[in-house]
């Protein structure tokens, strides 16, 4: 029986390119996962866009002298484009910014204020009276009064993580001119988060056996310390207005807007496939299980804040009055990635851009490294040298070294095909039996999102592959036994066939490759591409996958004797001793 599997990834700000920083934490780890799930043959729905109304858009906006939707269309655009080049198979990339979001989080906002859990209250923020405005949280910087970070944000600190209010901070400066606001009264709506705390520390219980200790526990902190209502509407001009006479300056806040996404985009998704209410399946069905990927920062907001607003809203646009919607059923967020031993920086240019580095390396290199170093439980550190290594070590001379040598051979010994075996001895059919468990473990692996060590199981399985092939040595046993050389062959090339399949979720380029040069005609994933919707209004162009016939081949190999090879060619690069000196040397300028 197929399985629902709702994979959600984090929003970025359409304010600037993605870093290596951001693949490694919140996009390459749900593809992976996702891509998996399709091939075993589950009804995945993946689903994530750009975040059109934060305040990075609009501070941008204002230093290059653009409007903030110009800002974010850009770099929406150039979103699209990396996704699209290393592979993330969303079913649905949008963004905020359409009359769907618009409609849908309005709606929200009249829902949970119906059933009471929004409030009116005065509040403090920063005015700035040399521009003569209230400032957004992100137009504010100042010490962190939880760590004493002297960077820390108007809404979060970098450095503890922390939650901020941007009147906590200790002197703090407007990030537009470095003046010092001052502190003016001002009216909003607020999220009344203590009237769910005993709700959400039940969610948090439920949670406790499947969930990484490190998110479990930051979350459970983060509800012992105690929840406090958090205004959800802030005085800026950009984003969502509310649906409410009298509040024409005030728009949702981004915090508590964004994260609808998952849920807009699904809609969004469902209409544009024709099947309007299909994105129920994921969100009522109480068997269908959704994922939340993103980095550390972002946890609170997916373990405590989404869920409180799924809470608060009830039932949507559903007349059964016995569903509610489906709550996070894991959030595996992943720790910080650093660079070359240091913290990467958007603002020191310490950081490796998504689009540059596609420009000079093939995608699955990329995605394989990033997934050996994943910072799954803790901080990890991405090196060139690392980089090198893997793609020469392992990629080039396991893997792609023992594709190589098979495929060429078969090709030139035995016409271009897959021989006919004789009996098979103990050797080979051990060999065999361990590249078809590696569909039970590798995939056990990844559906507890434990990814690294499901890439590093396939590498495991391919390393024994290359210690039976110098074993048996087909090379010296053709020119004495000519079916015995066939036989090892036969079962070298079944061997690699199990690869690619356990390879596909983390290398699937490659893997694709492999598959039309052992002479399959299908293809193990879908067809990502653009396409541009009309609205009433406007238009906006999305990232979309069309699965196709490519589904449920999570399965040992199906390689038959007689089948038809096509002519093989090297599957990576062998990348020049200097690679690594000269990224670094790049990387400093």
């Amino acid at each position: 029986m197929t399985k629902k599997i709702l994979v959600c990834t984090a929003w970025p700000y359409a304010n600037g390119d993605l870093h290596i920083g951001h693949l490694a934490g919140s996009y390459l780890p749900p593809d992976i996962f996702a891509r998996y799930h399709r091939l075993v043959g589950n009804q995945v729905l993946m689903v994530s866009g750009s975040d059109a109304h934060g305040t990075p858009i609009t501070v941008r906006a204002d230093a290059e002298g653009l409007t903030p939707r110009q800002v974010f269309e850009h770099y929406h655009a150039r979103f699209l484009d990396t996704f699209q080049h290393i592979g993330i198979s969303y079913d649905l990339f949008t963004h905020t910014d359409t009359e769907n979001h618009y409609r849908i989080a309005q709606d929200i906002f009249t829902a949970c204020l119906k059933n009471g859990y929004l409030y009116e209250e005065v509040q403090n923020q920063l005015y700035s009276e040399t521009e003569g405005r209230f400032l957004p949280d992100r137009y504010v910087e100042g010490t962190c009064p939880n760590c004493g970070y002297s960077e820390a944000r108007g809404d979060q600190c970098d450095d503890c993580g922390t939650l901020l209010d941007a009147t906590e901070l200790i002197n703090p400066r407007s990030k537009t001119d470095g003046t010092t606001p001052v502190v003016r009264r001002t009216e909003h709506f607020f999220f009344d988060l203590p009237q769910l705390e005993d709700r959400l520390g039940d969610y948090l219980n439920d949670h406790k056996d499947h969930w990484r200790p490190t998110v479990l526990n930051f979350s459970r902190g983060y509800l012992k310390e105690g929840l406090k209502g958090r205004p959800i509407t802030r005085d800026i001009e950009w984003g969502i207005p509310l649906p409410l006479d009298g509040y024409e300056h005030k728009r949702l806040y981004v915090w508590f807007e964004a994260v609808m996404g998952y849920l807009t985009a699904s809609v969004e998704w469902a209409h544009n496939v024709g099947q309007p209410e299909k994105w129920k399946e994921w969100w009522y069905d109480p068997d269908a299980k959704t994922y939340y990927f993103m980095g550390k920062d972002n946890i609170p907001f997916h373990t405590i804040i989404w869920p409180g607003e799924l809470m608060a809203t009830g039932r949507l646009y559903e007349d059964d009055l016995t569903r509610a919607f489906n709550l996070p059923y894991d959030v595996p967020a992943n720790e910080y990635l650093n660079m070359e031993g240091q913290k990467l920086s958007t603002s020191r240019n310490w950081a490796v851009w998504a689009p540059d580095l596609l420009e000079r390396y093939d995608p699955d290199p990329v995605r394989y490294y990033l997934n050996a170093i994943a910072p799954e439980t803790r901080d990890t550190d991405c090196t060139w040298q690392g980089f090198v290594r893997r793609n020469n070590d392992e990629l080039v001379a396991a893997w792609g070294n023992l594709v190589n040598r098979m495929l060429g051979f078969a090709y030139r010994h035995f016409e271009g095909q897959v021989p006919s075996p004789a009996v098979l001895d103990d050797a080979d059919r051990d060999i065999l039996a361990k590249a078809e468990a590696g569909y039970q473990t590798v995939g056990e692996l990844i559906e507890s999102v434990r990814l690294k060590a499901a890439q590093e199981e396939a590498m495991r399985i391919a390393r024994a592959a290359n210690v039976y092939l110098d074993h048996k040595a087909p090379w010296f046993e053709i020119k004495e036994d000519r079916e015995t050389a066939a036989t090892t062959v036969y079962v070298v090339l079944r061997v690699i066939d199990n690869l690619k399949g356990l390879f596909a979720p983390f290398l699937p380029f490659s893997s694709q490759r492999l598959h039309q040069m052992l002479g399959y005609d299908s293809h193990l994933f879908g067809r990502q591409y653009t396409q541009t919707f009309s609205e009433n209004e406007r238009s906006h162009t999305a990232l979309c996958y069309d699965e196709g016939q490519a589904a449920g081949s999570w399965r040992p190999s199906q390689l038959s004797a007689g089948q038809r090879l096509r002519k093989p060619a090297p599957l990576f690069k062998k990348l020049d001793d200097d690679t690594a000196e000269k990224e670094v040397a790049r990387l400093s300028d």
